[in-house]
């Protein structure tokens, strides 16, 4: 997978064309949703280009091609572009059928998307704990939250006798719901995971996966950029 690993703010000069037979990812190195992306790109085997962007200081030309200057955006040979995370996902699984990560059955995607919709209200916690925290203010009730909506995660597993949220073998719902199970140590949430034994037994398993291990960063990197990103100075190009 080629890659820019510096990332690109106002004032750089745009990419040029995104050479055939791959397709661009705009990315940024800690993100964890435009880690989603780059999970299924490296799971499915799809040759790829990175270009990682400073999201505190947004290039102008990237802001013409993703108006919301979020990442991931998915850009093809042909100039289309696709954004949002989950978007780009399901993207790359249609364009690309090999090694399909959704399921074929209506029904059986369909539980994944309204799983995901579920897990969407949990991953503001993530970020909220940890904000609050850092303001000295007190994070208990926070907690408590996060510990009955990661507990009712649990449950799904357990209820339907799982290894993973699709069923034995790990398919896309994993790779979307991943990302915010690789920071919780970094992110000093950990401790909401007692209680959960499926859930921590779904996280062993995850950090064996090779498409996992081949994008994920150590704990103490993601210390290291988070403590940037509350401060208010992100360092996008932390470790290079």
């Amino acid at each position: 997978m080629a890659s820019s690993q510096k990332c690109r703010g106002k004032g750089s000069c745009a990419p040029g064309a995104v050479p055939k037979g791959q397709i661009r990812i705009y990315s940024m190195r800690f993100c964890p949703y435009a880690q989603r992306t780059r999970l299924v790109l490296n799971a499915k085997g799809i040759e790829s280009e990175t270009v990682n962007i400073n999201l505190k200081e947004k290039p102008e030309w990237y802001l013409e091609k993703n108006p919301l200057g979020l990442v991931p955006t998915l850009e093809t040979p042909g100039g289309q572009v696709v954004y949002e995370s989950a978007i780009t996902c399901e993207y790359l699984d249609e364009v690309y059928p090999e090694k399909k990560l959704f399921p074929s059955d209506p029904f059986a995607k369909a539980q994944q998307k309204m799983l995901l919709e579920d897990y969407s209200k949990i991953v503001p916690l993530f970020y909220k704990i940890p904000m609050t925290r850092i303001k000295g203010e007190d994070v208990s009730a926070l907690e408590a939250e996060l510990r009955e909506k990661l507990s009712k995660l649990n449950k799904v597993l357990v209820d339907k006798k799982y290894k993973y949220f699709g069923g034995d073998t790990l398919t896309m719902i994993d790779y979307l719901i991943w990302p915010w199970f690789e920071r919780v140590e970094a992110w000093q949430l950990k401790h909401c995971l007692d209680g959960t034994p499926e859930l921590n037994n779904w996280i062993l398993r995850m950090r064996e996966d090779p498409a996992v291990k081949a994008v994920m960063f150590s704990t103490d990197a993601h210390k290291a950029f988070f403590a940037s990103f509350m401060e208010g100075k992100p360092n996008y190009d932390y470790g290079l």
